[in-house]
């Protein structure tokens, strides 16, 4: 290892961070909000949006599931535009598309509409959750890297908190339009802070602007901590990176982080989350509980989503990435069999609360265990010289996932009942652990250029990095 990457790696978290670096995550994470409260917001506009245009149940997951594929074309487009234009600056483009999509899902006059301005939706979604994990990774010190990017998850908790009261307050008949408005302020929000704030600082070396990314360096570092050091090691493992090309991705050494993003990106979304978030007030109203106490109920999931963001945040940084999906998951699938389990139960008042508790477990559980990780694991674990298509795939394959599940929810509640839903998503839960075990690496405190360079040697990188 070169001096300068091992002054790197020993830089201490003294506890004494520059506000910039606070603010940096605060204002780059509202691109957590608005996604948490634009993929949220569906489920307590679906019950009233069902009825105002007459859908059908597959007209509603294309409702719900159109965003998704708007999503996937974000993360794609976003990753490929940052290599050219810098990530604060794609962050900005996001929160921009954000209002004009928020805008023509309020104002749409049918479905048609509806549907294309949630694509519109779908473009921002996709190019937040692709682009503020990876600038937020970039910016941020090695000791605290992992809070400031769990931040990111927070907010899309409290996004879907947020979504989920306004569900609540907004209840009946064209309320949905005012609860997809509303999102036009945190988009605004995020517009005016993203010009206030520095780009990337391994961006800017890359473009050979080492001058600005020292400057840049100097405000979101300790002072007396050197950052030429620092700039020094960015420039190590960018110039040893191989030139940009289509065949980048598919290079050997690059595999092991690969499968570690894809896979993580893959059960985030197939141990069941967005069954839960898109269509919780749903199943439960179909299920008998009634709207009122479907809407209340989805209000305590968005509160179950928070209390995880913050445990998850603490977590990662406390006992590791690694060890917090280890000790969470094996609980989400445990809790989410105890659902599957409680609705072949007759219906009464003691199987409703075994249904809202295992809800509840499962949420808390999964947020911490898979939630708190899925946007931090691939910025971490994947190099810089091909970080922006990389977490474009590792995103993509987050939403198409999430597309799968979203199309496919209340069709496979429809065939195989809501245990056999649920004991499905049980099972995804289990495996997931299983691949933890076998292929997830510990990042903890690592700088980026400390994990590249254990990926760049031989043998397991989960192994090198232990070491």
């Amino acid at each position: 290892m070169s001096e300068a990457a091992t002054i790197t790696a020993k830089t201490p978290d003294t506890g004494r961070w520059p506000a910039h670096v606070y603010a940096v995550a605060a204002v780059s994470a509202l691109g957590g909000l608005l996604f948490g409260y634009d993929t949220g917001i569906i489920s307590g506009a679906l019950l009233y949006l069902r009825e105002d245009l007459h859908l059908s149940s597959r007209g509603q997951e294309i409702v719900v599931s159109v965003i998704l594929v708007g999503a996937m074309i974000g993360a794609v487009a976003s990753g490929r535009l940052a290599g050219r234009h810098g990530r604060r600056r794609i962050v900005l483009w996001v929160a921009v598309i954000f209002a004009v999509g928020a805008l023509g899902a309020a104002v749409a006059p049918n479905t048609g509409t509806l549907i294309a301005a949630r694509l519109v939706l779908g473009l921002s979604v996709g190019g937040a959750s692709n682009m503020v994990p990876v600038y937020i990774a970039e910016v941020a010190p090695p000791a605290i890297r992992g809070r400031l990017m769990v931040l990111f998850q927070l907010m899309v908790a409290i996004g879907q908190l947020i979504a989920y009261l306004c569900g609540w307050l907004f209840a009946g008949s064209g309320g949905w339009r005012v609860m997809f408005g509303l999102a036009v302020i945190p988009a605004a929000a995020l517009a005016v802070g993203m010009t206030k704030l520095p780009e990337s600082p391994r961006w800017l070396v890359e473009q050979g602007r080492a001058d600005v990314a020292h400057a840049v360096l100097r405000r979101l570092r300790p002072q007396g901590v050197d950052v030429t050091a620092e700039i020094a090691g960015i420039r190590e493992v960018s110039k040893s990176a191989p030139p940009r090309d289509s065949r980048a991705l598919l290079r050997p050494w690059l595999r092991p982080a690969l499968a570690v993003a894809l896979g993580v990106a893959a059960f985030s979304q197939l141990t069941g989350i967005n069954a839960i978030v898109y269509y919780a007030p749903t199943i439960l109203s179909d299920a008998g509980f009634g709207k009122s106490a479907a809407l209340v109920t989805g209000i305590g999931i968005g509160a179950m989503l928070v209390v995880a963001g913050i445990t998850g945040a603490v977590a990662v940084d406390a006992i590791g990435r690694r060890r917090t999906m280890l000790c969470f998951l094996p609980l989400s699938g445990l809790a989410m069999a105890v659902l599957g389990v409680a609705f072949l139960l007759d219906d009464s008042a003691a199987q409703h609360w075994i249904v809202i508790t295992a809800l509840f477990a499962y949420i808390l559980c999964n947020g911490i265990g898979m939630q708190s990780v899925v946007w931090l694991i691939g910025p971490e674990i994947l190099p810089l010289s091909v970080r922006g298509p990389a977490t474009s795939l590792a995103t993509l394959t987050v939403w198409g996932f999430d597309l799968l599940i979203a199309v496919t929810a209340l069709s496979a509640i429809n065939s195989v009942g809501r245990s056999g839903t649920f004991f499905l998503y049980a099972a995804m839960n289990v495996l997931c652990v299983v691949f933890v075990v076998l292929k997830v690496p510990e990042t903890r405190n690592r700088p980026l250029e400390d994990i590249e360079r254990a990926l760049r040697a031989p043998g397991s990188l989960r192994r090198n990095l232990a070491a």
